[in-house]
């Protein structure tokens, strides 16, 4: 069984250390570290830390927003964990999913992080609706449709539907309508 430690900072200005000495005083036997945003869902240290970890191990970090950009985002990463057999714990709130209560605490994240994204969801449909009764929401420009020329112009040329999607940053799907549409 092996307790790894993980550490993170958004930027390189931010001190990573007072992390790592936590994790250290917590008693990881290796601790990943990295210096990027959590909104990197390709943290290479993060994905090489779930590659290594095996089942017994205990995976720790100082705080929930080190390891996750956000409630969902923790949940997904603890449920892969888990999936392993591998246990999670969190300093700052004193959380550990090998036990009953942090188990329950896990569950009470999930149930949060639920009711957040319904209440979001709410709050933008109804934003939405006062906005097109106000005229005032016309949707989301269609993209694609305004290069129909260019995707003819390069089908043209031999170019496959996926080059022509991946040249022009449009998906393939919309190739294929403006195909249809023409």
């Amino acid at each position: 069984m092996a307790i790894i430690g993980y550490a993170r900072t958004s930027t390189t200005d931010q001190n990573i250390e007072p992390q790592i000495e936590a994790l250290q005083v917590a008693g990881c036997d290796r601790i990943y570290q990295e210096q990027r945003s959590g909104i990197d869902a390709t943290r290479p240290e993060l994905l090489a830390m779930l590659d290594y970890c095996r089942e017994g191990d205990v995976i720790v970090c100082t705080k929930l927003d080190r390891i996750g950009r956000s409630t969902a985002d923790v949940l997904g990463i603890v449920e892969k964990l888990q999936a392993k057999r591998v246990a999670f714990r969190c300093l700052n709130i004193n959380l550990d999913t090998s036990t009953p209560t942090g188990k329950m605490m896990l569950t009470m994240l999930a149930a949060v992080a639920t009711f957040e994204r319904e209440i979001m969801l709410e709050r933008q449909r109804e934003g939405i609706a006062a906005a097109k009764q106000a005229g005032k929401y016309t949707g989301r420009k269609p993209t694609a449709k305004m290069q129909a020329a260019a995707v003819m112009e390069l089908l043209g040329q031999g170019l496959t539907k996926q080059a022509v999607a991946d040249r022009l940053g449009i998906g393939v799907a919309s190739v294929y309508r403006i195909c249809k549409a023409a």
